[in-house]
């Protein structure tokens, strides 16, 4: 029997307001559960548990913070083996997928934040001799800057790592001190909402965290809106963010947002055999790795012309080679789409650039794969840069292949999008490579490797978001600088 869910609010589960609906597992297309929808009174109970909650929460000392995010990894680790099969069911991801990237990383961001809560907020300035003036007699002047939390935190996630990215922003925002409203996905809430118990079993007071859920937009406009909200924090797409820009500027609350991204891979005319490779497997990512509903995904790959063929080939025989069917199968490689509506939509853009003159290298064609929401791999060549396949966001497994000449016409197709999260530059000279990622306007740049180092500031350029998260940077964003000033 699947399970119905209550919202989590105040420490405890309250019956939604809107009543339920249905969680949809995107390869059976069955059932997982049922979530609660929210309505504008559970939005506000919500909202005002984290208000009543802060004044406590932000007091604690660190060393105790700490042991709460500490105790909630310790839980998280002992309730995995029930975790990893809702987080599959929800997401459609690979059971390798889940097991490893799913909720493995959620736990370690708690750990991560339980050191986080013990690191310096203060910074210490130098005295000055400050000359009299009209407002004050002068002196020796001391300073310090000071981090103090922002207050009460709305947290909106993406359904691609629902539980994963929720202790993303959870888990830092609680370190400095902060209370959260979290909202997630509407397609995968339910691993969000289990996280509410752990929390409160952790030690976390009542009302530092909250979970209310809705299939409408209306949750989480009503969250944006609401008065007694200080940040949103939201990951998902431009458009929305956007629109929650907007909302959130008519009351300064702050915002830190991670938005699209359209990756480049540039592959330099000097790269070798073994650079070749390596720009493939990370390239290729973008077909095997959660059906690349991934924003940091390398989903176009510029090729010097001379090696232009030979990638092709190359990303040619990757595609074909990756199984596509169960995700809870441990031989899958590549699982389906979140949902129909997702599946439509990157399958509208394989077609319209089809129709635009762009060639279909391998894929394009619906998997025979029933039921589920299913995208082939598949790999479109000879694209204009001002295709809308090779400029806008699909989210899912298709590269797009550009030629270039030199550098100078790479970084143009590169910077061509309004997205700036993440690009590549694979090339047998790494010092050349880290010159040319100085003209890249990309947040993030990966140099002959795929790979993430968890403490570097992870955020956008252009389009691709305000503000940015990881390591120690994710502290300075759930916290506002108060400057202290006193005669020495």
């Amino acid at each position: 029997m699947t399970k119905t869910y209550a919202h989590w609010i105040g420490g405890s589960w309250r019956a939604p307001g809107n009543g339920h609906y249905p969680v949809i597992n995107p390869a059976t297309e069955d059932t997982v559960g049922h979530a609660p929808e929210a309505d504008q009174a559970d939005v506000d109970a919500a909202v005002r548990a984290a208000r009543a909650a802060y004044d406590g929460w932000s007091r604690t000392a660190p060393r105790e913070r700490a042991a709460v995010l500490d105790r909630a990894a310790d839980l998280l680790a002992e309730h995995a083996p029930d975790l990893v099969p809702l987080v599959q069911a929800e997401t459609g991801a690979t059971l390798r997928v889940t097991s490893s990237l799913q909720v493995p990383p959620a736990i370690d961001r708690f750990r991560r934040y339980a050191r986080g809560a013990l690191e310096p907020d203060t910074v210490p300035l130098a005295p000055l001799p400050v000359a009299a003036t009209p407002l004050a007699p002068g002196g020796l002047i001391g300073a310090a800057a000071v981090r103090r939390p922002m207050g009460v935190v709305c947290c909106i996630t993406s359904y691609n790592f629902p539980l994963t990215n929720l202790a993303g922003k959870v888990a830092p925002a609680l370190a400095m001190g902060n209370t959260v409203v979290a909202k997630p996905a509407p397609q995968d809430p339910l691993c969000c909402l289990e996280l509410g118990p752990l929390l409160k079993e952790a030690g976390l007071p009542d009302g530092a965290f909250n979970v209310v859920t809705g299939s409408r937009a209306a949750v989480g406009e009503a969250l944006v809106a609401h008065p007694g909200v200080d940040m949103v924090s939201f990951t998902g797409s431009t458009a929305v963010g956007k629109k929650i820009a907007e909302s959130a500027g008519r009351s300064m609350k702050r915002t830190l947002m991670e938005l699209g991204g359209k990756g480049a891979a540039i592959v330099l005319g000097d790269a070798d055999e073994r650079v070749i490779a390596s720009a493939v497997g990370a390239v290729g990512s973008t077909f095997s790795f959660h059906s690349g509903q991934i924003c940091t995904a390398p989903t176009r790959v510029l090729v010097h012309r001379s090696l232009y063929e030979k990638v092709i080939a190359a990303l040619t025989h990757y595609a074909e080679s990756l199984k596509i069917g169960d995700p809870v199968d441990n031989s899958t490689v590549v699982g389906p789409l979140i949902s129909a509506a997702q599946r439509d939509r990157v399958e509208a853009y394989v077609s319209g650039a089809r129709e635009q003159g762009a060639r279909i290298v391998v894929g394009g064609e619906r998997p025979a794969h029933k039921p589920g929401f299913y995208v082939a791999p598949t790999l479109i060549a000879d694209a204009d840069p001002a295709m809308t396949v090779a400029r806008e966001e699909l989210f899912g497994p298709v590269v797009v292949a550009l030629p270039f000449d030199d550098e100078d016409e790479a970084v143009r197709i590169a910077d061509a999008t309004p997205y700036g999260l993440y690009d590549y530059v694979f090339g047998a000279d790494a010092g050349r490579a880290w010159t040319l990622a100085a003209r890249l306007r990309s947040g993030n740049v990966g140099i002959n490797t795929a790979q993430r180092h968890p403490e570097t500031p992870f955020g956008g350029f252009k389009e691709s978001g305000v503000g940015r998260d990881g390591g120690s940077f994710g502290l300075h964003a759930y916290s506002e600088l108060q400057s202290l000033v006193w005669v020495a």
